[in-house]
């Protein structure tokens, strides 16, 4: 047995080792963990869950919960949602966008609406009770207040949330193309413009003069039109034809027509430098007005105001509600003023004459009769004048042979908008105001009616009157009647020789010769313009909404009024 100090320093000595190699172990330890913490290709395993398994991590969940009815829904979607804040990213959040309302196309489920869906479903195979209607609101009402909806009306899949606002400027492709929504006809199907006139009438003895204004139509539907001494009415609706005047001197002509604003009353502007106002419904001359040295060529009415110009160059303001009618005088015009027509306000008067020039006065009462605009960017004649309806502001004029442009212009300024070569003299010009577009009537070398669209003066159509197949048609049918009626072959040849002649000859539809003149109608329909061809053609080429075909059952031999 040994003593106890050498007991004692054997323990000491023991534990003294101990420690050392415990030291020794724990510097071994630290030194591997240095050495591994210094390695880059060991993986960190103090570091935060990567993003792509605290994603599959949450879907693992998410799938679990839904297998189990009885787990909370709550729970799920909590685990669901993305941090509020990115690991590692402490100075910028990072929230999830939410949307008010939720999505609509995602069901919304709680365990309420479960328990109704399962008591429904339970209830689905016992006798229907029948309840009074008494009753029947008080139940609603019970179920509404306990519930918070009706459970007849309870659904397991519930639609909740109102759609988002969509962009500004986007537009659903798929809307657009299945939409239920009927297109209107005029944008369905594209407008058709005839190029065959709807009537001819026979114009014989009319004037050739470019000056010369013989062609007016009233608003009464009436068309008044000047052959060589006589004034025609023609009435569009009934088709009759009433000799207005009849001058006493046949060496003497009428130069001019002009309808009222109301269409009761006709200015006719003579070549013996008088102008006379009629009565239509009585066809009886109320007055005859002196006061021009020249022909009057050209009229126009402003409300009890007549203009009248003549080839003297001066325009003369009567009031024809009293006996002095003479107001004043507009003297501008070198030459003789051929054009004349009032702005749609009644502000403007323009005024065109062989001397180039085109003129803007003003409607006024005082001493000043000067003209707040001279243009003189014309090369040549101006006859054709016209202020556009919906824009009081705008004067359209055409310049003769040597000009050959449509040119338009703002009254207020007096500067020329735009400016159109169309290769033709330029006798008259209408706007269209149904389908905002501008119409023109052509002397040489076309001698056609044109419809430009504006105010981009792009041509719409040319009126020429192409020949169409209908017409053929007919011929081919007449032609077999023809042989039907007649067996004799020399009379089915005669026949049908003179058959193909009237053909020949209908087929040209156009002008055969300069157009002199166009009117509108008064529901803006028709253009009709006549020529010095003898003819006046009426185009119904401005119909409101009208989607117009070929007639095979009009015969365009018939609409010859000859």
């Amino acid at each position: 047995m040994l003593p106890k100090c050498v007991s004692l320093s054997l323990a000491l000595s023991l534990s003294h080792r101990v420690v050392a190699a415990a030291v020794i172990m724990s510097h071994f330890g630290f030194e591997n963990d240095i050495h591994n913490v210094l390695r880059l290709d060991m993986p960190i395993t103090n570091a935060p869950i990567a993003r792509w398994q605290r994603k599959a991590s949450t879907s693992n969940s998410t799938n679990t919960n839904s297998l189990s009815p009885n787990k909370s829904v709550n729970s799920s979607v909590s685990l669901s949602k993305t941090p509020s804040k990115t690991p590692g990213k402490n100075s910028k959040t990072q929230n999830t966008p939410s949307k008010a309302g939720g999505d609509r196309f995602i069901p919304t489920r709680n365990n309420k609406q479960l328990d109704v869906a399962s008591f429904l479903i339970s209830k689905e195979n016992e006798p229907v009770e029948e309840t009074s209607s008494s009753t029947a609101p008080k139940q609603k009402a019970w179920s509404v207040t306990l519930n918070g909806y009706d459970i007849e009306e309870a659904k397991i899949l519930h639609l909740g949330g109102k759609p988002l606002n969509a962009p500004e400027g986007y537009q659903n492709n798929l809307k657009v193309l299945y939409s239920q929504v009927p297109t209107p006809v005029s944008i369905k199907k594209s407008r058709y413009i005839s190029s065959v006139p709807e009537r001819i009438l026979d114009a014989p003895d009319i004037k050739n003069d470019f000056y010369l204004n013989l062609m007016d139509w009233g608003r009464q539907n009436l068309l008044a039109v000047g052959l060589a001494n006589h004034v025609y009415l023609w009435d569009a609706g009934a088709g009759d034809i009433v000799l207005l005047k009849k001058m006493e001197d046949d060496s003497e002509y009428i130069c001019s027509v002009s309808w009222s604003k109301d269409g009761n009353f006709l200015a006719v502007g003579t070549s013996d430098c008088k102008v006379e106002l009629w009565d239509v419904q009585y066809q009886k001359r109320l007055r005859s007005m002196d006061g021009h040295l020249a022909r009057v060529s050209c009229l126009c009415w402003n409300d009890h105001v007549l203009s009248s110009a003549s080839r003297s160059g001066l325009i003369h303001q009567h009031d024809v509600r009293v006996a002095d009618h003479h107001i004043f005088t507009f003297g501008g015009h070198t030459q003789e003023v051929c054009g004349l027509t009032w702005s749609p306000d009644g502000k403007y008067l323009a005024s065109g004459g062989n001397d180039n020039m085109v003129y803007i006065w003003p409607m006024t009462t005082g001493s000043e009769y000067q003209a707040i605009h001279s243009l003189n960017e014309h090369q040549g004649a101006v006859k054709a004048l016209a202020w556009c309806p919906w824009q009081p502001n705008i004067l359209a004029s055409g310049g003769g042979t040597s000009d050959r442009h449509i040119r338009i212009w703002n009254a207020n300024s007096g500067s020329c908008i735009s400016a159109l070569d169309t290769c033709s003299q330029v006798s008259s010009l209408v706007f269209a105001p149904n389908y905002k577009e501008l119409v023109s009537g052509h002397g040489f070398a076309h001698d056609k009616v044109i419809i430009w669209k504006y105010p981009s003066l792009s041509k719409v159509a040319e009126l020429e009157g192409k020949f169409e197949i209908v017409v053929l048609h007919e011929v081919i049918c007449v032609v077999t009647l023809l042989s039907v009626e007649y067996f004799n072959y020399n009379k089915l040849r005669i026949h049908i020789n003179s058959i193909i002649l009237l053909f020949f000859q209908s087929s040209v539809l156009g002008h055969e010769d300069r157009v002199l003149n166009l009117a509108l109608s008064p529901d803006a329909s028709t253009v009709a313009s006549v020529a010095a061809d003898e003819t006046i053609r009426l185009w119904k080429s401005f119909e409101k909404d009208a989607i117009k075909k070929p007639k095979l059952t009009s015969s365009i031999i018939q609409q010859h009024i000859r």
